[in-house]
């Protein structure tokens, strides 16, 4: 690495770890983690998985995308008892991340080409419509009686009519000013934040509203439960997440980077993934927004990756009282952006564009995924794949 690279790879690694502090905040919450496990993640992706993968400027850590999946585990394998449950759901990962590393070895990441786009946009949809349907009653202030996607967005009303509004103000401020942010070359998430951190101290914005860390990063580490890992409900979430977790990051692999090893790539975030889960963090993939965001920043090589890990660690082993000032509406905020870009009129409507076959397996698969489950929506999706393809080959002949 010669001395521009150097430096333009330090800088965007700079870059990227002021969007990815506050969106791994965001992610952790949501999925029903302590906000720590998130970064954990970014950091081991950045000091570890930077060096296993082929791919030179996908930025790797935890995602919006798998929020569904996680919150889900934690909820199922704690029944009711949020901190056992994340910790049986990190023994989830451990299976995973194992059961990655040996596909990788099989060379089955080529075969990420093969699943059908409209499933997997459908799939993508439907977790963006189910983080917004979670992440606007946090806006809100409010915390939801319902729990699945229709129930919460049908609560909405009701949410409405008891918004705290100091804490409605925080997540209004930080969307206006990520929508409409003129500032290019700083991130709209910092420049958000920026405002927002003053304005609630200012305001007194109750705790119970702000980010809650470890006073120390060092004692924030959590290990694996196994206990429940052999059961029904364990199986069924190493599964969803080995397969939406590595669809995803092959996906971004792909798009970003098409001369890249795919099995060596899932080999990086395979074993990124074993030492995250043993050290408390969540699930990682190839992030697509992150890693669009390095590339426009001027990356040149894999060291992006491991210096935007780097500065995380800095940021919160030296700056944790500032990080706690961080309102929960804000990173709400951020996740209703990022949920609407999975889910937006848009990609209905490219989908359309593309056929009716294809919109009807796009809209099923969301469908499904929102009133059952994700590893039934991609089922039902790749069926009805095959079978229009079956009975558009019968009509031929």
């Amino acid at each position: 690495m010669n001395k521009n690279e150097l430096v333009s790879d330090l800088r965007s690694g700079f870059l990227i770890s002021l969007i990815a502090l506050p969106l791994c905040l965001g992610v952790s919450m949501a999925s029903g983690c302590p906000p720590i496990a998130g970064v954990i993640t970014a950091m081991v992706a950045g000091l570890v998985s930077s060096f296993l993968g082929s791919s030179r400027l996908t930025i790797k850590g935890p995602a919006a995308g798998l929020i569904v999946i996680i919150v889900g585990a934690v909820y199922e394998l704690g029944q009711g008892d949020m901190i056992l449950g994340y910790q049986r759901c990190l023994a989830v990962g451990v299976a995973a991340a194992i059961l990655q590393i040996i596909l990788s070895q099989l060379n089955v990441g080529r075969f990420g080409k093969l699943m059908p786009p409209s499933v997997i946009h459908g799939m993508l949809a439907a977790i963006g419509i189910i983080i917004m349907a979670k992440q606007i009653h946090v806006l809100l202030g409010v915390v939801p009686i319902s729990k699945t996607p229709f129930a919460l967005i049908a609560e909405l009303p009701t949410s409405i009519l008891q918004a705290n509004p100091l804490v409605l103000l925080m997540g209004l401020i930080t969307l206006l000013i990520i929508t409409c942010s003129f500032i290019k070359k700083i991130p709209p998430t910092l420049v958000a934040l920026t405002i927002v951190v003053p304005v609630a101290f200012y305001l007194k914005l109750d705790s119970e509203f702000l980010v809650a860390l470890p006073k120390s990063f060092w004692a924030s580490f959590s290990f694996p439960d196994f206990s429940a890992l052999a059961s029904f409900t364990g199986i069924k979430y190493v599964f969803i997440l080995t397969l939406v977790g590595s669809l995803e990051s092959l996906l971004t692999v792909i798009a970003l980077d098409k001369d890249s090893d795919l099995n060596k790539d899932l080999f990086s975030v395979g074993v990124g993934n074993l030492i995250a889960s043993l050290l408390g963090g969540l699930p990682m993939i190839s992030e697509v927004v992150r890693s669009k965001a390095n590339v426009d920043a001027g990356a040149k090589t894999h060291w992006s990756n491991f210096f935007h890990g780097a500065f995380l660690l800095i940021f919160v082993t030296l700056l944790t009282p500032v990080i706690q000032l961080i309102p929960l509406a804000a990173l709400a905020a951020m996740l209703l952006v990022t949920g609407f870009r999975l889910a937006s009129p848009q990609e209905f409507y490219k989908t359309y564009k593309q056929g009716i076959d294809q919109f009807c397996i796009f809209t099923v698969t969301c469908l499904i995924t929102l009133k059952v489950d994700i590893l039934v929506g991609v089922a039902v999706g790749i069926l009805l794949t095959y079978l229009l393809s079956l009975s558009r080959s019968l009509a031929k002949n």
